[in-house]
């Protein structure tokens, strides 16, 4: 379980901008099959759900940082409807504004991690999702590691 930072997002936050501001307008995108061997490379897997602010294709919050953890906006539902059916197994938060097609790129400021249901980077109720139905993340952390 270790989340992964594209090479972008990485230079983003290293040329001055913080976490949260270098993800811009984010979306959750959960996927099934193998996922990519880094953040920087093509997505793999059929895309099961767009995660936005209630189902509304508005970007998602985070509230203030503590401890080294960029938790969800607990006042806000993130969620969406399945367009697909599968096993989650991999997402990657993106820009909704900073389009992203999902091809291979350096400059694209993405986070990718595992889905699972307990010890992964996005843990849910359940990663057997069903096409039609509604998605929600009840909670969300992003931790940086200590160096």
């Amino acid at each position: 379980m270790t989340l992964k930072a594209s090479t972008g997002l990485r230079n983003s936050m290293l040329s001055g901008g913080s976490l949260r501001s270098s993800l811009g307008s984010p979306l959750l995108l959960i996927y099934s099959g193998t996922p990519p061997a880094t953040a920087d490379a093509a997505i793999t897997g059929t895309l099961l759900c767009t995660i936005s602010d209630n189902s509304s294709g508005d970007p998602l919050n985070f509230d203030d940082a503590s401890g080294g953890t960029l938790p969800k906006m607990a006042a806000q539902v993130w969620s969406g409807i399945n367009v697909a059916s599968g096993t989650a197994t991999h997402f990657r938060i993106i820009d909704s504004e900073f389009p992203d097609d999902g091809t291979a790129s350096t400059v694209q400021p993405r986070l990718q991690g595992l889905c699972g249901t307990a010890g992964a980077d996005l843990n849910m109720s359940s990663v057997n999702l069903t096409s039609g139905a509604p998605q929600t993340i009840d909670a969300a952390n992003i931790t940086l590691p200590t160096f």
